[in-house]
């Protein structure tokens, strides 16, 4: 017999961070898929036969909350197995989904013309050979997009219709809430998708979702609390006072191409226009970053009061002098050529990959250099290993002193911490559950532990592949 009810199944970020991808199914089989992320956690077994452990010719529409390729990444997999449907996400979301997918892609192509014809390898990093696609596949997959307004709601189909709510996080990114009716029943539930930060560079700040009954919520702040007080020009005068003019040297920071940059940026630029920031080159090492700048720059009028105003004064929220953009891996080396203090900003930001490696290679038994990183960064990676303190580098088979000093700040996180996560809670009213996603299981314990001490007991933490039923 049909169940009457529409049912919800967590594929991904289940007890994890990376590979949101969730499934709801209505009782005639009509199929929608919230996110379709890249699992980026490290994993022994094989791929799956078909890479999805559903059809994807059955999904018949993907939401998309915001571009980041653990929301995004798998889209074109999808697509090459079979999905038909739409895309749906805002305007400024696909185009950084499309710099991201041909970044990814150009990538995946040089794996893919390597080991063409070989036995399948594994593969250095988080994905599996087969989960690779290609520049042409991104395309196709871009061709099935359709795009919207944040802060609007439209149909799907008759009974259901979706409403995007700005998140802050990143540009785009949105809050997704689903209303459907069953007979004479409604009912509503929302994704947080990563939720942002009030008084972030940029981003408008979270809107409130409308009440619901079901949240699916993330939860990668669970059980941290931001600690800087300072804000980010005062945080960024200080640091670069004490690298750069106290003690003249280099200030080397990690940051990953899109939305972080350009946070940064837009900081640096603000304490230029104050004439707070000294005289020295700023160096922006990614091509990539120079690519998500011009479309940040693009919808400035969709940024916070703050930036829309710098705008119009300015004609320009990134660009000032001693604001050097690098074009290329020649440009990057000969960065390193340039002995007078500078600021080196580059990708990625936890040191797993991209130009950053070279910078700190190059600058690591420099005692006047200073890695300063602005973000999270992952177990397991070389920058949380130099955050917490290791002392040694890997060099030319021998290990090698790192003089260099190492800080930190998270006034540029732009994840909300547990009272953010917990004021998004807090202001609904008629939840039925809470599905706790999208964060280590340490984190979603306690953050299952800080709710039910505030009375909401009718949270729970999935196993990936776990159905509920929205009764």
């Amino acid at each position: 017999m049909e169940n009457p009810q529409v049912s919800l199944t967590i594929w991904g970020a289940a007890q994890q961070v990376t590979g949101s991808m969730h499934m709801l199914r209505w009782p005639d089989g009509y199929t929608v898929l919230v996110d379709c992320g890249f699992d980026m956690e490290p994993k022994e077994e094989p791929a799956l036969p078909g890479l999805f452990p559903f059809d994807p010719g059955e999904v018949d529409a993907v939401l998309l909350t915001h571009a980041h390729m653990d929301h995004s990444g798998h889209l074109p997999n999808l697509v090459k197995m079979g999905f038909r449907g739409r895309v749906h996400c805002t305007y400024a979301t696909l185009e950084l989904v499309r710099l991201l997918l041909h970044d990814s892609a150009n990538l995946n192509e040089r794996d893919l013309k390597r080991y063409a014809g070989k036995d399948l390898p594994k593969l250095k990093g988080p994905l599996r050979y087969e989960e690779l696609f290609s520049r042409q596949e991104a395309e196709d997959t871009l061709n099935v997009f359709v795009t919207h307004e944040p802060d609007s709601s439209f149909e799907l189909r008759e009974g259901l219709s979706v409403e995007f709510v700005t998140a802050g996080h990143l540009l785009g990114a949105v809050h997704i809430v689903l209303t459907t009716r069953l007979g004479d029943e409604v009912r509503k539930i929302a994704f947080s998708g990563d939720v942002g930060r009030a008084n972030y560079p940029l981003l408008r700040d979270p809107q409130p979702l409308p009440q619901v009954d079901y949240l699916v919520m993330e939860t990668t702040y669970g059980n941290r609390a931001h600690t800087e007080t300072r804000g980010p020009q005062e945080v960024m005068e200080q640091v670069i006072q004490k690298v750069c003019v106290e003690n003249p040297g280099r200030l080397i920071i990690p940051a990953f191409s899109v939305g972080r940059t350009q946070a940064l940026l837009f900081t640096l630029n603000q304490l230029y226009r104050q004439r707070r920031l000294p005289p020295i080159r700023v160096f922006a090492d990614s091509p990539l970053a120079l690519q998500s700048t011009k479309v940040y720059a693009k919808y400035a009028e969709d940024m916070n009061t703050e930036a829309r105003n710098f705008h119009r004064e300015h004609s320009g929220l990134f660009d000032f002098d001693n604001l050097h953009y690098v074009r290329n891996f020649k440009q990057s080396r000969e960065v390193n050529n340039y002995l007078e203090p500078s600021i080196i900003i580059a990708s990625s930001g936890m040191v797993a990959g991209g130009r950053i490696e070279h910078h700190i290679r190059t600058n690591m038994q420099n005692p006047f250099a200073t890695i300063f990183f602005i973000g999270y960064t992952s177990p397991g990676t070389f920058g949380h290993e130099l955050l917490n303190g290791r002392t040694t580098m890997r060099e030319r088979r021998q290990d090698v002193e790192i003089l260099a000093s190492v800080d930190s700040t998270d006034t540029f996180s732009g994840h909300g911490d547990v009272s953010d996560l917990l004021h998004l809670v807090k202001r609904q009213k008629q939840l039925r559950r809470i599905i706790l996603v999208h964060g280590d299981a340490s984190a979603m314990q306690d953050f299952q532990a800080t709710l039910l001490h505030q009375g909401y007991d009718q949270s729970v933490i999935p196993e990936k592949g776990q159905t509920y039923w929205l009764d």
